[in-house]
């Protein structure tokens, strides 16, 4: 499991060992047992060192029930020929589920984040025209979310756009966190020869991250499996 994940940690091998226990109808292993493993074979990670920038997380982005907020935000991702692939992502702020993607060789467009919100829209509602319910769209003020016609389609299809403040872009913090699981988990350990394969790489990090990656804001399930227990209640 470490070969394949070697970012993970031993909560996080823990929750995957508990999934395939409980697939295999085994007992579940023990936590602190694995910590054990882990650290008898030198595969636990180094300790966090806290917040290395210092910068406050202003306000609390997430919420209590899925579909009644979504952020989004974007990152670069450079390849080993010097090309670099711009990914602009949606997430819904309860189940933490990745819910559409847009990656471009250029710059994050206004066009691009449109696309966005309405594959967003699609995959969580199908091929409707406007929301049932408004839901509020979370981004900081990139030129391709504040764009005049950016605001009007998505009020259009029943998003309330949401900047956090120019002095605060921290204010999204859970579109930063996701970041950086992409980077650590996904971009550090793959190979990145040129865009096109990150391109076509992209779909895989994005249902991996949905349907594998535990996630400690969940109780150490992925966002898939959040929602399964969410709905079975």
């Amino acid at each position: 499991m470490i070969a394949d994940m070697p970012t993970y940690g031993y909560r996080r091998v823990h929750a995957v060992l508990c999934r395939k226990a409980r697939a295999a109808g085994t007992p579940l292993p023990n936590h602190k047992r694995v910590y054990r493993v882990m650290k008898a074979h030198g595969l636990l990670l180094q300790r966090h060192a806290g917040n290395p920038d210092g910068r406050r997380h202003d306000g609390r982005v997430a919420i209590e029930r899925s579909n009644l907020r979504w952020c989004s935000d974007g990152f670069e991702v450079g390849c080993d020929n010097g090309e670099k692939v711009r990914v602009a992502f949606a997430l819904d702020c309860c189940d933490r589920e990745s819910i559409g993607f847009v990656a471009t060789t250029e710059g994050i467009k206004g066009e691009d984040v449109q696309n966005l919100m309405l594959l967003a829209v699609e995959a969580r509602f199908g091929r409707v025209n406007r929301l049932p319910q408004t839901i509020e769209w979370l981004t900081d003020n990139g030129s391709g979310y504040i764009a005049g016609e950016t605001k009007r389609l998505a009020r259009d299809i029943g998003l309330e756009p949401r900047t956090t403040p120019v002095q605060s872009p921290q204010s999204n913090g859970m579109a930063e966190a996701f970041v950086r699981t992409i980077k650590r988990d996904y971009v550090r350990v793959s190979s990145l020869p040129n865009a096109r394969t990150v391109i076509d790489t992209l779909p895989i990090w994005f249902e991996h991250y949905n349907t594998v990656h535990p996630h400690k804001g969940l109780g150490y399930l992925s966002p898939r499996e959040f929602i399964a227990s969410r709905q079975s209640v």
